[in-house]
């Protein structure tokens, strides 16, 4: 899968810097004038007025030195001097306001120069026979302002070039992104000496920047040209300087890379960004996350302070992977309490330690309970008063469901029905359950039963009329048992990668973005509604296991096991009989669910003796069945 060793060396520590003595001696000099700047811009000033004034004097003259009168320029020069130093002093060219050579310095100086031939112009108009012709007076002035900017470039150009990487020393790096974000990285990398990397070609797809250069790092073509500009500069990496790219486009990227023995870094996504800057620190291999998209999630955080800030939260499955994220964001929402339950005391350790930097197990808001014992709820409920529940309990793993479907009912069915009757009981305001896209058009044990979780959802929302909605979405990167921390642990002991399909496509999503999206859903959801999570594009599972092997250096064989018993190719996210509706949050959709004969449920489900095929069936039955064919909630 390509060369291991040189992407290692690629990303690197960078090799010790070696410094001749004449490199020593350039530098004294440079830190010398750094230190006396004033003193040098000052003296160059003098000197530009100077030679410009004897300059256009002498062109005025067409070069007869004996017409000039050369004690008249020498006052000339002397009185535009004194003039410049004083003014630009003023101004504050020469008291190390701006950074030398920058644009307000410029302006500056054009500001100065200009302040300056005014007053010469006046003195070559006033009434008299021995004055400096005004030719000198006007054109003077702008060759002077030549002189001093030309100075200022010249050592600019200079400084950059001395603070640019060592060429036989850095990573010669290809940087895709000729926008905004890829001009402060290569600005950034072209002025750290001491750098890994060296910029030596940018690539771009838009082709309004094919002809940009950033200090003299040109665009050289889009992402179909990563070979051809690797190949011609002996590049050795490759940056991914688009925060807004797509998980697509980044993993094309990847491919292209991989087969250019590249070694591949990203910087963060517009989200991880801090106040839009990006610096050389910034830079990071690529994960997961990234090759599922990139994209920023616009939170209302005054929509959801409303409903959470001074408000008792309880958070059944808090030690899970989406139940702990869930407490460390709603804990930044300063909630007056923030109950957190599970029946894994273990969970319960690490999550406190998560949000309060410490795990003491010693405070009633922590709450060893199972969902399954009713009575037991009721007695947490009775205690805490939550206004606000976020249910996060569930048995999620699809294979053992599929073994072992009862335990799927007790813990999916009855346990959310035991929490949404004892909320309803003791007054909760607003109930979100957490759903998954099984529950779309299902197939499986978990698609059933967490179906029959929205179903109950919407039935006690009609029973009460306050908003308990359930919220869906699909796989969570990072979460206990997913896939790709699953190819992670297989790639590093020598594969095989095992892939159930070739075909197979799932949504993914990153842990904190659905949570993100899951505390806003409960913000705006409607009483026994669902709210479906824009996923964005699914991603082709083969396609994750070969980027994840490039990624790695291996070489590692992926092998297809065959889809196991109620797992589908393509997930979806919207039932066939539902009509997803437009909320006021762009990334999340919301579809009726219908009630369900509460009834008819526990004579179907708590019947003991059944076969597994009996069992299928009946909560097939109860997950699919119409609006019209459930009678009311009673």
């Amino acid at each position: 899968m390509g060369n291991g060793h040189r992407r290692q060396s690629a990303t690197g520590g960078a090799a010790p810097q070696r410094v001749s003595a004449g490199t020593s001696k350039a530098q004294a000099v440079f830190r010398w004038i750094d230190a006396h700047r004033g003193l040098c811009a000052g003296t160059v000033d003098v000197v530009s007025w100077v030679s410009a004034l004897i300059l256009t004097t002498v062109v005025r003259y067409d070069a007869e030195l004996g017409l000039v009168r050369w004690r008249l320029v020498g006052l000339l020069a002397v009185l535009a001097a004194a003039l410049a130093l004083g003014i630009g002093r003023k101004q504050g060219l020469y008291v190390g306001r701006w950074r030398f050579g920058s644009f307000d310095e410029m302006a500056a100086l054009a500001r100065t120069t200009l302040l300056v031939a005014v007053v010469l112009v006046g003195v070559s108009l006033v009434p008299g026979r021995r004055l400096p012709p005004i030719g000198v007076t006007l054109l003077g002035p702008v060759v002077a302002l030549v002189l001093m900017g030309g100075a200022r470039y010249l050592w600019r150009l200079a400084m950059e070039r001395r603070m640019r990487p060592a060429a036989r020393d850095a990573v010669r790096l290809i940087v895709f992104g000729a926008g905004e974000t890829g001009t402060m990285i290569v600005t950034s990398l072209m002025r750290n000496p001491r750098g890994r990397y060296l910029p030596v070609a940018l690539l771009d797809d838009d082709p309004a920047k094919r002809h940009r250069e950033v200090l003299g790092v040109p665009v050289l073509g889009d992402r179909r040209d990563l070979a051809r500009v690797a190949r011609d500069l002996d590049a050795r990496a490759v940056l991914v300087a688009a925060p807004s790219a797509s998980g697509t486009v980044v993993r094309e990227l990847v491919d292209l890379a991989e087969q250019a023995d590249l070694a591949v870094n990203v910087l963060p996504s517009v989200g991880e960004l801090v106040g839009g800057q990006v610096t050389v620190a910034d830079i990071r291999p690529v994960v997961e996350a990234d090759l599922l998209g990139r994209r920023a999630i616009d939170t209302d955080v005054n929509t959801i302070a409303g409903y959470l800030a001074g408000r008792r939260v309880l958070v059944t499955g808090a030690g899970g992977s989406i139940g702990s994220e869930l407490c460390r964001q709603l804990h930044a929402f300063s909630p007056a309490r923030l109950v957190m339950l599970d029946h894994d005391e273990s969970a319960l350790h690490d999550v406190q330690l998560s949000i309060e930097g410490r795990a003491l197990l010693d405070t009633r808001n922590l709450v060893v309970a199972d969902i399954r014992d009713r009575a037991r709820l009721g007695e947490v409920f009775e205690e805490h008063r939550p206004e606000v529940v976020f249910h996060a309990a569930a048995l999620k793993h699809l294979p053992l469901l599929e073994l072992h479907p009862d335990e799927g009912v007790k813990t999916n069915v009855w346990g959310t029905q035991h929490v949404l009757e004892v909320s309803a009981e003791h007054g909760v305001e607003r109930f979100v359950n957490i759903s998954t896209d099984k529950a779309a058009d299902p197939v499986s044990v978990l698609g059933y039963t967490k179906r029959i979780s929205e179903r109950l959802t919407a039935t006690m929302a009609a029973r009460t009329g306050r908003p308990y909605l359930s919220v869906r979405f699909g796989n969570v990167l990072g979460s206990r048992g997913s896939v790709v921390p699953s190819f992670r642990t297989q790639i590093e002991s020598g594969g095989p990668v095992t892939v159930t399909d070739a075909e197979v496509t799932r949504f993914f999503m990153t842990i904190r973005e659905a949570v993100q999206l899951v505390i806003q859903a409960g913000a705006i959801g409607k009483p026994g509604g669902v709210l479906i999570l824009d996923m964005g594009e699914p991603v082709r599972i083969a396609d994750l296991a070969r980027t994840l092997i490039a990624a790695s250096g291996k070489e590692v064989e992926i092998a297809y096991t065959g889809l196991r018993p109620g797992e589908k190719v393509h997930e979806q996210l919207v039932d066939g009989d539902e009509i997803a509706m437009c909320t006021a949050h762009p990334l999340i959709l919301q579809a009726s669910v219908p009630s369900v004969d509460l009834g008819e449920v526990h004579e179907a489900l708590r019947r003991r003796g059944v076969t597994l095929a009996e069992r299928l069936e009946q909560l097939a039955r109860l997950a699919t069945a119409s609006a019209s064919a459930s009678r009311a909630a009673s």
